[in-house]
């Protein structure tokens, strides 16, 4: 028949599995795509001021 387990054992255990979960969340939030290495598209949307008073 199972012995019954000691308090001790089933919070170090539970500590154990926290410990785990929580260095897999962090391991998966850190994981992401790489970085581009060259400069990325220009991304304005809209005309300088300059440009857009002499197209008038």
């Amino acid at each position: 028949m199972l012995d019954p387990t000691r308090t001790t054992e089933r919070y170090a255990r539970g500590l154990a599995a926290a410990v785990a979960a929580i260095a897999a969340l962090v391991l998966a939030a850190n994981a992401g795509p790489a970085k581009a290495t060259g400069p990325g598209p220009d991304h304005r949307t809209t005309t300088p001021v300059a440009e857009a008073e002499t197209a008038r």
